[in-house]
């Protein structure tokens, strides 16, 4: 399982447009882009990872008010156990007219032999 999929997965089943990394296409006056950010090893035993720790930004970009979806995303994001690591207002895109809105999110994967 990878942060990406389960993000995808999550913000389709709230209705919301989705890509990753750049939004292709036109695009709808409301949309999400989902960028990767890190992946940590953490839980170390006989000098081997056990845990990854995957962490990736959700940008919600909207012409109108973003406040509904912002809050369905964080909801759903704490419903599936995602830890939220920051959020905030990034700024209004004057030649665009979207409000920027970014959300990041961490989870803990435990890593599977092959």
């Amino acid at each position: 399982m990878s942060i990406l999929r389960e993000l995808n997965t999550l913000i389709t089943r709230l209705g919301i447009p989705v890509e990753t990394g750049v939004f292709k296409g036109k695009a709808p006056d409301e949309y999400t882009v989902i960028t990767p950010m890190a992946d940590v090893f953490d839980g170390f035993a006989d000098n081997q990872p056990h845990f990854e720790t995957q962490e990736a930004r959700i940008s919600l970009y909207s012409k109108n008010n973003y406040q509904q979806q912002k809050n369905a995303i964080v909801k759903a994001l704490l419903a599936e156990e995602f830890e939220i690591t920051d959020r905030r207002y990034i700024g209004h895109e004057d030649d665009t007219g979207y409000h920027h809105y970014g959300i990041d999110a961490a989870k803990l994967y435990e890593l599977k032999e092959d």
